[in-house]
């Protein structure tokens, strides 16, 4: 019976996370998305007034809810930063961060504990998995098209290595609480009790981490600021520079999700990388029929036609902040 209900439960979790992709791009005219790569720059995206609402038919209960972790401080423990964050305010913050200093202190901490300075590491559902996010900067340029972003050849090199690299950390139907439960670990790279996140960090050793979630925790609202918490305060004790991202979808109706993404980056001093705003002049705001899953289309950066659907944006405005984020921290 318990492993029935065990199946059955993740089922419905592939289900409610799976991706799948489109098979047609919406061809409507639209501002091309290219955000610039000045650091503290974003282009200039109003997002529309059409609302985004989802009707929820059912309401699974994950197998795993709050999960209680101990997490081991190391003997310097990096300052918590302060800073203003009004409610909401995340709507029109730049889809690039803004960087500050405290990014240059957890960098040089993680030099300091071994950490791969030419590695970063994925966490979060389907979505952060190398089929979808940035594998194919891995596989050679026949995958790709930069077109007028060849500033990105450079971080594209740097990195060979982490693109195409499966995360013991991203799994579908992944949320916030499932990457601290040592049921879902991978049970030949992982020691014995040890979560998805802290094997992550063990085995690859990377100086940064996108941050990829909330799709999963709706239906357990209350438990995701405080494993988001967690995740980020174990990731700056580690020396990694988590960036964290908003989604794309409104699966909990009111935005609160991405709302608390944002205050958490504010808070912290991490860099928020707003893909919620990258995807607001995309048709359907990026995403699919079913308003969960994001639009595929291949990375030809260089085919306005392409970069009306969701995929190729998130692909690129990830790697412009990953090289952001990356120069800033490695320049003296």
């Amino acid at each position: 019976m318990k492993s029935g209900l065990i199946y059955s439960i993740s089922m419905v979790l592939v289900f409610v996370s799976g991706c799948t992709r489109g098979s047609v791009i919406p061809q409507a005219t639209l501002p091309e998305v290219s955000p610039d790569t000045t650091i503290t720059s974003a282009p200039s995206i109003t997002p529309t007034s059409e609302p985004i609402t989802i009707t929820r038919s059912v309401s699974p209960t994950p197998l795993i809810s709050v999960i209680t972790v101990t997490v081991t401080n190391t003997e310097t423990r990096l300052p918590q930063a302060t800073a203003t964050y009004t409610p909401s305010s995340w709507m029109t913050m730049p889809i690039l961060p803004e960087l500050n200093g405290r990014l240059k202190e957890i960098y040089q901490h993680g030099m300091e504990l071994g950490n791969n300075p030419k590695a970063f590491s994925k966490i979060g559902d389907c979505g952060s998995t190398p089929a979808w996010f940035l594998g194919d900067f891995d596989r050679g340029e026949k995958f790709y098209k930069l077109g007028n972003h060849q500033n990105l050849t450079q971080v594209i090199h740097e990195f060979q290595g982490s693109y195409d690299r499966t995360s013991l950390a991203a799994k579908s139907g992944f949320n916030a609480s499932s990457i601290f439960a040592p049921i879902w670990a991978n049970k030949t790279q992982c020691q014995a009790d040890e979560s998805p996140l802290v094997c992550e960090y063990r085995v690859h050793r990377p100086a940064f981490a996108f941050i990829m979630l909330g799709s999963n925790d709706i239906w357990h609202p209350d438990e995701f600021e405080p494993q988001m918490r967690k995740l980020i305060e174990f990731s700056i004790e580690q020396g990694v520079i988590p960036i964290l991202s908003t989604k794309a979808d409104n699966l909990e109706e009111d935005g609160s999700i991405n709302d608390v993404i944002a205050r958490l980056s504010v808070e912290y001093g991490v860099p928020l990388w707003n893909y919620w705003l990258a995807v607001q002049p995309l048709p359907k705001h990026g995403l699919q029929k079913d308003m969960v899953h994001i639009t595929w289309g291949p990375n030809r950066f260089d085919d306005p036609q392409v970069m009306k659907a969701g995929w190729p944006v998130r692909n690129l405005t990830a790697l412009q902040v990953l090289d952001a984020v990356w120069r800033f921290v490695a320049t003296p």
